[in-house]
């Protein structure tokens, strides 16, 4: 099957591992999708995306249409035979759904119909679920409602954010590509047709989803609101009208007689905030303005008038 022409369609870091999966397994991958480069940095300076970059490594020719919609022909051009897309960030086309003869084949990082969307593995983690996984799955025009072809089960612990799954996610994506890639283009995989019922939406998250709101969440919607949102965007409380970014914490289910949001002080290391059920444990924090630091650090400084403050 080495002869199939296959174009890869993806953006973020989160794609490469599995562009690279290909070219490893040793299929023909004739060219690139991706995103347009755009400016990062306090300079603005434009960058590739990471799949550009790359592809680029790999001698890939790349296609960085600013609306696939509208310039569609670039892709039909190569003739693929096969498309296989992950976290491209554009609704791809009908016209090019329909081109490729073994159809178009996406890596989504859910357990489908859970999580239909484009931040599944956020919401996996905000909703405190214990288990995820990968879906290799048909591309139709709704979105994420393809027939899944293959899936496999991801475990989240405990502690883990949603930085920490896509690792996880990416190593998984590309052993179930190299599994069931060739069953799928042997015609040895039906697709199992996805339970409308059951379908959960993953909207891509807002900037009014970044504040942690102590008066309204218990402690684990709390814990699982910040550790959903590591390493990004991260999740924030407003403390006497200033922004306090959460980079790591820990929670403590018992009671307290403190109001939700209030900063109780500190202790083993920790930055403790009552919470309805418990008490949050910041061990790594960043105050607006600043770097990121331990509690220690911030106790030190700023951090010692705090005690009896509480969160917006």
């Amino acid at each position: 099957m080495n002869d199939v022409r296959i174009i890869f369609i993806g953006t973020p870091e989160f794609a490469c591992p599995i562009l690279q999966t290909l070219v490893d397994e040793g299929y023909n991958v004739v060219a690139a999708v991706c995103q347009p480069d755009r400016p990062t940095g306090r300079k603005q300076i434009i960058t590739p995306t990471p799949v550009h970059a790359l592809a680029d490594k790999l001698n890939i020719p790349v296609l960085q249409p600013v609306k696939l919609r509208a310039e569609y022909q670039s892709v039909l051009d190569y003739k693929p035979d096969l498309i296989v897309t992950a976290a491209y960030g554009q609704i791809v086309p009908e016209v090019i759904l329909k081109a490729p003869r073994y159809g178009c084949l996406n890596i989504h990082p859910s357990l489908l119909p859970k999580y239909r969307g484009g931040a599944p593995i956020h919401h996996a983690v905000w909703a405190g679920d214990e288990k995820t996984g990968v879906c290799l799955m048909e591309m139709v025009k709704a979105m994420d409602a393809g027939r899944v072809y293959a899936r496999t089960e991801v475990p989240i612990g405990p502690e883990e954010t949603t930085s920490e799954m896509y690792e996880k996610l990416q190593d998984a994506s590309c052993a179930l590509l190299k599994e069931s890639l060739p069953l799928y283009l042997e015609g040895k995989l039906e697709g199992e047709p996805q339970d409308e019922t059951q379908v959960v939406i993953a909207r891509n998250i807002s900037k009014e989803d970044e504040q942690v709101h102590f008066a309204d969440e218990d402690i684990n919607e709390v814990y699982n609101h910040i550790r959903a949102l590591t390493d990004w965007p991260l999740a924030y409380g407003l403390l006497d009208g200033k922004r306090m970014k959460f980079i790591k914490v820990r929670k403590q289910i018992c009671e307290t007689d403190a109001a939700p949001g209030t900063v109780l002080g500190f202790r083993d290391h920790a930055m403790e905030v009552a919470c309805r059920g418990g008490i949050l444990r910041v061990l790594e924090l960043q105050p607006e303005g600043k770097s990121r630091m331990s509690a220690d650090a911030f106790a030190n400084g700023a951090g010692r008038n705090l005690p009896g403050h509480v969160f917006e």
